[in-house]
């Protein structure tokens, strides 16, 4: 790899600015041998480039053995110091940002269009596919080839469409609503043309023939031309259209709209424009997509040839040969412990091996049996190592080498401390369903979770660590059983197996369970997700399946628990009984995508075969409507970390979902891209969004215009942290990159036309013109974040604030968690008409430590309120005035009582909110106030109790914030109001018991979230605190009693939150 370039970032970003040079010095090698150098425009793009190589190549020898300019294109070594085919020649140069200013020409290789499809898909992913096409992975092989088959006939289905359908598949978002539960005179308004009032069950086409009719009459006979089929309806600042014949409550904008009590906005948009749309993303399809298969059909997999592993009554076993690269302390003793499991049970007892001495080599050479037969392997099984030291004591070490050894001393033996040193798991099986046989050297990984099962980590990924050089790796061997592949059973075997079983005579009868044990079963059913179940229950859940199945269908996941993994004949029954298991609600199928039911056909959706259940996990959630499964994405794409293997259900169920809506294909994209950085997932995110990609076409571009744009914004926010450092090193008044010089950065040409006219990442419906660059700025801390601010494209006038963040070194993944929560807080919002007006604000992660936070219009502080109204900085928050006097300068008359209302909604669905999920850190600058009333918090960057602390004291000592200048604005100003404070407490309890009801549910999203990498949910100890919160297991009223005993300690303790905001005030003033 060639030297780092001290100046590179100057080079590419904005060398313009900083010397006033538009040109660049770049090395050109041509396949001749000739090596030319010139200067290029830095914005030039790479085909105006290759048109100023091929003149100048003119005067230099061999130039007519080049042959065609179009049968060559460029390769470089990107930033990543990987190499890269230039084969979009649209993209400019200074996007591109070589690593090194060297363009190497090479010959254009036959099918063009396929390979400028596969360039654009390695950028806009972050992977080049060639560095896919290089791994010796045969599975990654195989899934690509399903996955590009399925992908190109979706794509021949798209071309077929008419416009219509491809206008309500993509860019109409539908809500299953049974009842309509609103007011039936809402009036719906036209941007700039009439006003109407029409019942919420009108259809789009009936409201726009009232729209017509109304614009006659103000336009005269002339416009009698105009029909209702010439048009479809928009949302007027969203690229999101009311399509189709469904009642106009049951489009998302419109619900949105009536809960919130404003006033619908929608425009006529012409056919012709939409078909235009149309046409433009059916034409790049068929640049690389026939409408015809061009590829022959898949051939049948082959007849699987082996012996099945119910023959099999040898003990499993493993030779574990060697360890290498160890790293303990040298007088350190080195073992091994090896444990087989199906999700998080330890189907039995681990094997250990004998101690070693040495200092980074260790030989063992021995075998380790497992007290479990080949037969009873489930298919799910995995074989989980860790490598620890054995030392008599820990002494204290002044480096850092093994500054884990004290946080993980999880075992102590005859006086010996026991410390992990490494990790690393692989599958029993692989993914054709074959036992694995043969040499294989497994490298470790060294980092741990908080909780470890007999210093084992099966909840770690099944991947090795691809950071080879230092990395701690165990050869093993495992051994043949048979000179035949082994193989797990097929499905119908094991139906069948289960049929030999019940009808065996000595079976046991399946009885129904008397009164006495229906009591003890119900119990155990309406339990929390997060109780443990002893033995004497599993048995009787398993003895009263068949009552479960009929009684407590909902209970499947507590009947998995029950099963005897390690028992084939017990897994045989169960898969038998789920062919008859009632159907679940998605929000029941949810738990069962958690890592403890790693079973493949519990986890499988397939409605082809009736020979396999059609209630299974997916199944179940193809049901949940789009707006809904929109909610639980980001933790889906958690889930994917469970999955062992590339092509499984719930990698495909996303992938039909995506390619169904934009939308939902939108975040997808960025939900896995935003993780492509870390290497225990970056094949299989990129494995599917390549599969994405291929499969949504016209989205590419869209794509890739919001990465180029968020890539120019990370280089302005690099170099204007690179100014602020080098101005604080020197000293000097005036900073190298004032606002004055990012303004002019941001001006440039190269910037305006990449962070113009794009799709916004943080809601894809909104499209930006371009940047308000006189309204931008960067925020003064320490990662410098960019405050950006689009114009509306779709409605002039209308701005949109962005908060761009990178590099937040201590909180990478706040951006990740606040997405979460917010989504959690609008569930509040959505469950019960109106009845908390929460403002969940958009947020995304983008990258390592990088995303984009949207700024909620016409806010403050409430640390910047109390400020303005205060002298003195001291006594600022103990103005119970301050915030009424400026929701009354921002309201007058109806206005300023239906702001009251917004706020008082507002703060008893984030007083209730912020104490369930144990929200910390709420200081004055942490909550937010619309000028219409709404009250929200931002920054959760403490959760589930994790409050900050100062000096051993916690600064939180109040449940929730609920000051009495809250308190002032709920009551209208007026002290003796009791009667508004009283409704304010009513909207508090029944918001609490909303939460109550959907308790189970928010248990399981956040223990869907544990692989996430979040640093206060790394275990089921965590989502504890909200089980404690919700006071689930007791009753309605006791629950109610306890948020009434918090409700009156946050009210009478209110007084230590005014002293931490005239802290934190005081604070703030001082540094201004």
């Amino acid at each position: 790899m060639p030297p780092a370039m001290t100046n590179l970032m100057d080079l590419w970003a904005a060398h313009s600015q900083l010397s006033g040079e538009d040109l660049v010095t770049v090395d050109f090698l041509l396949p001749t041998g000739i090596y030319i150098q010139m200067d290029v425009p830095r914005e030039a793009t790479i085909q105006h480039i290759k048109l100023l190589l091929w003149k100048q190549a003119q005067s230099y020898p061999l130039f007519p053995s080049l042959g065609e300019m179009e049968g060559h294109m460029f390769e470089c070594v990107n930033q990543a110091a990987v190499h890269e085919e230039l084969e979009d020649e649209t993209r400019r140069l200074c996007d591109v940002r070589p690593f090194w200013p060297m363009l190497k020409l090479v010959t254009r290789n036959c099918g063009r269009a396929e390979r400028l499809l596969d360039s654009k898909i390695g950028v806009l992913i972050g992977k080049g596919l060639h560095e896919l096409d290089a791994l010796q992975d045969q599975e990654v092989k195989d899934f690509r080839s399903k996955m590009f088959r399925i992908s190109e006939e979706k794509m021949q289905r798209v071309q077929l469409m008419t416009w219509s359908e491809w206008l309500q598949a993509y860019f109409t978002n539908i809500l299953n609503i049974e009842v309509l539960d609103v007011n039936e005179d809402n009036v719906l308004s036209l941007q700039d043309t009439a006003s109407l009032k029409v019942w919420p069950s009108t259809i789009p086409s009936e409201l726009m023939e009232q729209a017509l009719r109304k614009w006659l009459t103000t336009h005269g006979p002339e416009e009698e031309g105009r029909q209702a089929e010439q048009y479809v309806l928009r949302v007027s600042d969203k690229l999101e259209f009311l399509c189709g014949d469904h009642p106009l409550i049951q489009y998302k904008y419109i619900k949105a709209c009536l809960q919130a009590k404003e006033c619908p906005h929608l425009t006529l948009v012409q056919v012709s424009t939409v078909q235009a749309m149309f046409e433009k993303e059916i034409s790049a399809i068929g640049a690389v997509v026939n409408r015809k298969s061009s590829n022959p059909p898949l051939p049948l997999p082959p007849k699987r040839r082996g012996n099945i592993i119910n023959h099999v009554s040898t003990h499993f076993k493993i030779v574990l040969i060697k360890g290498s690269k160890v790293n303990a302390e040298e007088t350190a003793k080195i073992q091994v412990r090896a444990g087989l499991f199906h999700g998080t049970e330890l189907l039995c007892k681990p094997a250990v091996s004998s101690e070693s001495s040495g200092r980074s080599e260790h030989v063992w050479n021995r075998t380790l049996e497992f007290d479990i037969t080949v037969s009873d392997l489930p298919r799910m099984a995995r074989l989980c190592f860790a490598v620890y030291a054995v030392m008599d004591k820990v002494k204290k070490q002044k480096s850092t080498k093994n500054a884990h050894i004290n946080k993980y001393q999880t075992i102590r033996k005859s006086g010996k401390v026991h410390y992990p040193v490494a990790w690393v798991n692989t599958m029993v099986f692989d993914y054709k369903g074959q036992l694995k046989t043969g040499d294989i050297i497994l490298h470790s990984w060294s980092s741990f979770p908080d909780e470890l099962e007999e210093m084992l980590n099966p909840i770690g990924t099944i991947q090795t660590n691809p950071y080879t050089e230092n990395t701690t790796a165990l050869h093993i061997h495992l051994p043949d059983y048979n000179p035949h592949t082994i193989l797990f059973p097929p499905f119908d075997k094991i139906l069948e197996k289960a049929a030999e079983i019940a009808g065996s005579s000595d079976c046991l009868p399946m009885g129904r369970g008397g009164k006495k044990f229906h009591i003890e079963l119900k119990e155990i059913m309406e339990r929390d997700p997060l109780s443990q179940l002893c033995e004497n229950e599993k048995d009787l859940i398993w003895t009263l399946r068949y009552d479960c199945m009929e009684n407590f269908p909902q209970s499947l996941p507590k009947l998995l628990l029950s099963v005897k993994w390690s028992k084939h004949e017990d897994m045989a029954q169960l898969q038998a009984l789920l062919q008859i298991w009632p159907k679940l609600s998605p929000r029941d199928a949810l738990e069962l995508l958690d890592f403890n039911y790693p079973d493949q056909y519990v986890r499988e959706y397939s409605t082809r075969s009736q020979t396999r259940s059609h209630i299974t996990i997916p199944s179940s959630l193809t049901v949940v409507i789009d707006e809904e499964l929109s909610q639980y994405l980001l933790q889906l794409v958690q889930v994917l970390r469970y999955e062992p293997y590339y092509d499984c259900a719930l990698t495909r169920f996303l992938l039909n979902r995506a390619q169904c809506n934009r939308n939902i294909g939108h975040f997808l994209f960025w939900h896995l891209r935003s993780e492509m950085h870390m290497p225990a997932v970056a094949v299989q995110f990129s494995l599917i969004l390549e599969a994405y990609c291929r499969g949504s076409i016209p989205h590419i571009e869209v794509l890739k215009k919001q990465v180029e744009a968020l890539s120019k914004l990370k280089s302005v926010n690099e170099l204007i942290k690179l100014g602020t450092i080098k101005n604080a090193r020197s000293k000097t008044k005036e900073a190298m990159l004032t606002k004055e010089a990012m303004m002019t950065c941001l001006r440039q040409s190269g910037y305006t036309e990449t962070l113009s006219d794009l799709h916004s990442p943080l809601n894809p419906s909104v499209l930006l013109s371009g940047i308000n660059v006189e309204k931008c700025r960067y925020m003064d801390s320490k990662m410098k974040p960019l405050w950006i601010v689009y114009n509306n494209k779709l409605l002039g006038g209308d701005t949109l604030g962005i908060i761009f963040k990178n590099g937040d070194g201590t909180r990478g993944l706040d951006l990740t968690l606040t997405w979460c929560i917010s989504m959690l807080l609008m569930m509040i919002h959505w469950n019960k008409m109106c009845l908390c007006r929460i403002v969940p604000y958009g947020c995304l992660a983008t990258g390592d430590r990088s995303g984009l936070i949207e700024v909620v219009s016409s806010a403050d502080t409430i640390a910047n309120i109390q400020l303005t109204s205060s002298n003195v900085a001291a006594a600022a928050a103990f103005n119970k005035d301050a915030l009424l006097n400026w929701l009354k300068e921002k309201n007058s008359g109806d206005a300023l009582e239906k702001a009251i209302e917004e706020f008082t909604l507002s703060c008893a669905g984030y007083c209730v909110a912020t104490y369930v999920l144990g929200i910390g850190d709420r200081h004055s600058d942490n909550i937010m106030v619309r000028s219409t009333g709404q009250l929200f918090h931002i920054d959760f960057g403490h959760i589930l109790g994790n409050f900050k602390s100062k000096f051993g004291i916690k600064r939180e000592r109040v449940p929730f914030i609920l000051t009495h200048d809250f308190i002032h604005v709920i009551q209208q100003g007026k002290t003796g109001n009791t009667e508004k404070f009283g409704s304010f407490r009513n909207y508090c309890e029944q918001a609490y018991l909303i939460l109550r009801r959907n308790g189970n549910l928010f248990i399981t999203l956040f223990a869907l979230m544990l692989t996430a990498g979040l640093p206060e949910l790394t275990s089921v100890k965590d989502i504890q605190y909200l089980k404690d919160s919700l006071a689930l297991g007791k009753t309605d009223d006791e629950a109610l009693k306890q948020f009434r005993q918090k409700f009156d300690e946050a009210l009478r303790e209110s007084w230590t939150t005014k002293v931490n905001w005239m802290a934190h005030n005081v604070v703030k003033d001082n540094r201004s």
